[in-house]
């Protein structure tokens, strides 16, 4: 049967274009930059150093508002103690005590305060038997005398008028031995509103300033990170095959061992190729003497009498051209896929090779499904691809009856590529037989039996699944062909770029 290429309506439907060869053209998804989530993720550099930042910042900022918010509140209470002391001295001496032991005040206190009514600034002057001299503040309420008990001045924290006061007195005797109790007192409320609006800005301050070393913190990593950040772009872009060597330069820190992998990637691919070329010589150099042999057997073989020893030596070169080309193929298969590999889509690389299988198999149907999936980005070399995708294809069409179906499926990692014949399909113990050197179901088939080697080989190179599973028939059960599963890694963004 003699049936052009042909596409599914589906496939039609995303605008895949083809050429008049039959190449199908795919466009690439523009490669995009490492992403913001990954360079601050739980094992990433830049978050410890943030993270160790944050911790010692943290750590410092407390430090210093603890300590500073003790210090101001011991400067402070000092502060009000010492003008107490003052006060209290100098109402003892503004007080002047009469011959009766009346109690007398020439001028009020040098501080205003206590003059406004209720400013939490209070003093008082009492004796036995004596009318109580109280500043003009305290409108309402008392101070306890009894803090004035000794000469020298004593200091409590009492109630007074307006809550509680820290409270001064001292002792100072009288006419007859009467002693005179003086006491001034300021609220506790006042000292506890200076210290509390400190504390209230240095917080806002320490905040800013917290805020201000984070940004700074933020600001270093991200430019002392970005050296890396442009090695990782350029191990991409060697990943990719679009750079042969580490690109650009580096700082002091970094450049020797970007300097070293160079070394190691040119030393390697210098290996490579000599072993590629090596392996083509040597492929050579066989192929001439195994020519002759072969001729000179098949001659023997029209000889009777040399009839079986040209059989033993036609055998016998038979297998060794089997064995050249089956370790030719593992060389090109193990040197391609060790090295950094470009990446492919279906679309670019299905198109030739359907295209050349058509022509060579002109009674066979292919029908090529993409599903939306021809622009897919793969993880794998485009020679690789097309070499493992043109075998499946030869074996499937030389043992399909009529038709060959191509079908793409993708799911979250990877594009799995379903090569599926109507021919007689194969058990399952064939099945486990089929990936070996030399297997061969069908001896008038033409062929070595290393297709489906080369291609096991290849798929192991590269990273990618493959499988063979039997078609059933619907009604009946019976074998209906034979599914070749090729499941091949999407490339990710960062890769791309």
């Amino acid at each position: 049967m003699n049936a052009p290429f042909e596409t599914s309506a589906e496939t039609a439907a995303q605008g895949r274009q083809v050429s008049a060869g039959g190449k199908v053209k795919a466009r690439l998804a523009q490669p995009r930059g490492r992403s913001r989530s990954r360079r601050f993720g739980w094992n990433s550099l830049r978050l410890r150093i943030l993270a160790a930042v944050l911790l010692w910042t943290g750590l410092g900022i407390a430090g210093i508002w603890y300590s500073a918010t003790r210090l101001f509140a011991k400067h402070v209470e000092a502060q009000y103690h010492d003008e107490l002391q003052v006060h209290v001295k100098e109402l003892a001496r503004l007080v002047e005590i009469g011959p009766g032991g009346t109690l007398r005040m020439d001028r009020p206190l040098s501080d205003p305060r206590f003059l406004e009514p209720m400013s939490g600034f209070y003093w008082q002057v009492s004796a036995a038997g004596q009318e109580t001299l109280r500043s003009p503040s305290m409108t309402r309420g008392h101070l306890d005398p009894s803090v004035a008990h000794a000469s020298t001045i004593r200091h409590l924290v009492e109630n007074g008028p307006s809550g509680p006061t820290i409270t001064y007195g001292m002792l100072r005797e009288g006419p007859r031995g009467k002693p005179v109790h003086f006491v001034i007192a300021t609220d506790v409320r006042l000292l506890d509103e200076i210290i509390a609006s400190f504390t209230r800005e240095l917080t806002v301050w320490l905040t800013l300033l917290a805020l201000a070393l984070l940004s700074t913190g933020l600001v270093a990593v991200s430019f002392g990170m970005r050296p890396l950040d442009r090695l990782a772009v350029a191990t991409a872009r060697l990943r990719s095959g679009r750079a042969a060597r580490l690109e650009g330069r580096y700082p002091e820190e970094i450049a020797p061992l970007v300097e070293d992998l160079n070394v190691f990637i040119e030393h390697n691919r210098k290996v490579v190729e000599e072993a590629r070329v090596e392996a083509g010589n040597l492929a050579h150099a066989l192929r001439t003497p195994l020519s002759v042999i072969t001729d000179e057997a098949e001659r023997l073989a029209l000889d009777p009498r040399t009839e079986a020893t040209a059989k033993v030596l036609l055998s016998q070169s038979g297998t060794m051209v089997q064995q050249v080309e089956y370790r030719l193929a593992r060389a090109r298969a193990a040197a391609s896929g060790a090295g950094p590999g470009a990446f492919s889509t279906p679309g670019e690389v299905l198109g030739p090779v359907l295209s050349a299988l058509q022509r060579l198999h002109r009674e066979r149907h292919f029908v090529f499904e993409a599903g939306g999936c021809e622009e897919a980005i793969l993880r794998i070399d485009p020679v690789d691809l097309s070499e493992l995708l043109s075998i499946l294809l030869d074996n499937a069409a030389k043992w399909s009856r009529e038709e060959v179906r191509v079908m793409l499926a993708r799911d979250a990692g990877s594009l799995t590529v379903r090569i599926r014949d109507d021919g007689p399909g194969l058990t399952r113990e064939q099945i486990g037989q089929a990936f070996e050197v030399g297997t061969r179901f069908d001896a008038q088939t033409p062929g070595f039996g290393l297709g489906l080697a080369i291609a096991r080989d290849i798929a192991l190179a590269n990273g990618v699944g493959l499988e063979l599973a039997p078609v059933a028939d619907e009604g009946e059960g019976a074998p209906a062909g034979l599914d070749a599963l090729v499941s091949i890694p999407l490339a990710r963004a960062d890769e791309q770029g």
